[in-house]
């Protein structure tokens, strides 16, 4: 399996704090099935900032630890960027990481509960780039939970989305569950990750994610879902369905 979101970098965010940390994590993922695995640490979250360069020295670093320790996995480079309005100043200023350096899919996270006015126009000019956005864990965002007509409104308009896998257990709530399983069902999601920042409160769970996934919806599903990584660190197009809208009422089933 390829996990494309997680914080096992060390000492960057909240993610593994040590470089015992990301080997610890590291030899969790492989256990879980896991070989490849985008570093994707926070970026203008208002805490931690980590540029592109630095983000590409600390990956090389932690490979050549992972071969020493010889652990069978690979980290590429990526980045958690938080939504911010010199964020395409600083695309241009080669500040920003797209997934695996391949310049076609950048990882964007929205406040947790809101989505910025300026963010449809921002994420259309990263088309016009030739970029595609891809919002991370929606599924944790208050506003889209209230709202998801505006989900929608991104996605019918080439934005992707990825779920967190823990969200699908529901380890972030039931409501959150309920969400994440609509998104799936509405075509409004393109692929789990793990956002892993430890072993032991934001662990994996990569498996039991795809596992919800073929039990809810099903093998071709699955295979949609499990392969679309392979597509994302490689830069290419991935297919997907057409979205669908989701009505208020079917969430919370009191309207």
């Amino acid at each position: 399996m390829i996990d494309l979101h997680c914080h096992i970098l060390p000492g960057v965010d909240d993610g593994a704090k040590t470089a015992a940390d990301s080997v610890e994590m590291a030899k969790a993922a492989v256990a879980e099935g896991i070989h490849t695995i985008v570093a994707t640490p926070h970026h203008q979250n208002g805490k931690y900032v980590n540029e592109r360069m630095h983000i590409l020295h600390q990956v090389k670093q932690l490979n050549g630890l992972l071969q020493e320790k010889d652990i069978n996995l690979t980290v590429l480079p990526g980045q958690e960027v938080r939504l911010y309005g010199e964020m395409l100043k600083d695309y241009e200023n080669n500040k920003i990481v797209t997934l695996n350096e391949t310049n076609k899919y950048i990882l964007i996270e929205f406040p947790s509960n809101h989505v910025p006015r300026y963010a449809e126009q921002m994420l259309y000019e990263l088309r016009v780039k030739g970029i595609i956005p891809i919002i991370v864990h929606p599924e944790r965002n208050a506003e889209l939970i209230e709202h998801p007509d505006k989900l929608y409104n991104l996605v019918s308009k080439g934005v992707l989305t990825q779920v967190t896998a823990g969200s699908l257990l529901g380890n972030f709530g039931k409501k959150i569950k309920k969400f994440s399983l609509q998104l799936i069902e509405h075509n409004l999601t393109h692929m789990i990750a793990s956002d892993a920042h430890n072993t032991t409160t934001r662990g994996f769970h990569l498996q039991a994610g795809y596992d919800v996934i073929k039990k809810e919806f099903g093998t071709n599903t699955l295979m949609h879902f499990k392969e679309n990584p392979y597509l994302f660190i490689s830069g290419k197009s991935i297919y997907k369905e057409d979205p669908e809208q989701i009505r208020r009422k079917k969430i919370f089933g009191i309207f």
